[in-house]
């Protein structure tokens, strides 16, 4: 016990948000150090990280869709899981090292905010990747109650808090009282799912094909779920499918907010569904509580008006959507000793 408070002392223990799109890392004190997307460049048939291990990142995105044939550009989780468990170890590895610096004698505990529908063999994925890449223990939290802490809601207290986390690859749906989830729903449909919407319906609409960095950037600039006071458009470019020559188009936001219609709906039945199976108490806190979003999937326009329409309650964004799992992780790993026994860990596999 005495060793373990002074390697404590030494270590650089992290949270990290392992999200499909982005990889959040904060650390004890010090908040969000490090904020970079979850993909890694590998020579092609191989699980080789180029440039020595570093094409982790920022690097490795810039790479997406612009790879020569040696070259591959993954991103190893999908739908908030791990995918490939040897680059998903590489990438864990990188970020770890990257916040560790100076500070590599020490290996670090860490915290993982994971979706909370993930099956115990992903659990397991997660807890062997993190300790492969230099983790000596891990705890896991389910990514609702991150979010929950990290927007500051009262989720230890006897009254219900909603929070919609629409991320990369999941959309997490939960109703929390008491610390712990009380009803929930973790969805495969999310920002990835909307990407690849406004791909499918340039193919349909003008038989062109667009990446999906394209497609993120309509659905970021002109993208929307109501209608918007000041319609917008855009200038697209891409590959016609017909004649296979560059070509470029204008798309409106009303274009758009049609190809979103589907994942956009999926998300609403969602919390819906979950609002249902709320205990009534829950719900009665939840007219005065209402509904708060988090994720960058929150940051659609009029994402919020659409889902106070369809349940009748205040529908939010939280302040920073983007960074608010990782910022729970931060509180958990703050409170540690506090909290310790909500939350999941490797030693409950020994």
């Amino acid at each position: 016990m005495l060793f373990d408070s002074l390697r404590g002392l030494f270590a650089v223990d992290m949270g990290i948000d392992l999200g499909t799109c982005n990889t959040l890392v904060c650390v004890k004190g010090e908040g969000i150090v490090l904020n970079e997307p979850s993909v890694v460049a590998v020579k092609k048939g191989t699980n080789r990280v180029l440039q020595n291990g570093n094409a982790v990142g920022l690097v490795a995105k810039e790479m997406l869709g612009k790879t020569p044939g040696s070259i591959t550009a993954i991103r190893p989780l999908k739908d908030g899981v791990i995918a490939d468990f040897d680059i998903t170890e590489a990438m864990l590895g990188y970020f770890i090292r990257k916040v560790q610096g100076g500070k590599r004698f020490v290996r670090p505990r860490v915290v993982i905010a994971v979706p909370s529908g993930i099956t115990a063999v992903e659990k397991r994925a997660v807890y062997g990747s993190a300790e492969r890449a230099g983790a000596r223990r891990v705890y896991l939290v389910e990514e609702p109650m991150a979010a929950g802490i990290g927007a500051g809601l009262p989720i230890a207290e006897a009254t219900a808090s909603m929070i919609v986390d629409i991320g990369g690859g999941t959309t997490e749906v939960a109703i929390m009282s008491l610390a712990d989830i009380s009803v929930s729903e973790s969805l495969r449909v999310a920002g990835d799912d909307m990407d690849e919407a406004i791909v499918n319906y340039m193919k349909r609409t003008y038989n062109m094909h667009v990446g999906p960095l394209t497609a993120e950037q309509l659905k970021i600039e002109i993208g929307s779920a109501a209608a918007l006071a000041e319609e917008m458009s855009r200038e697209v470019r891409g590959r016609d499918m017909i004649s296979g020559l560059p070509r470029k188009t204008v798309v409106t936001s009303q274009e758009v907010r049609e190809a979103l219609r589907e994942p956009v709906s999926q998300i609403v039945e969602a919390v819906t569904r979950t609002l249902e199976r709320a205990e009534p108490e829950l719900s009665a806190d939840l007219v005065e509580n209402g509904v708060h979003l988090a994720g960058g999937g929150a940051l659609l326009r009029g994402l919020d008006q659409v889902l106070s329409d369809a349940t009748g309650l205040q529908a939010k964004v939280v302040d920073d959507p983007l960074s608010c799992v990782a910022r729970g992780t931060s509180v958990y790993l703050e409170n540690l000793s506090t909290w310790k026994e909500t939350l999941e860990s490797d030693e409950d596999n020994v």
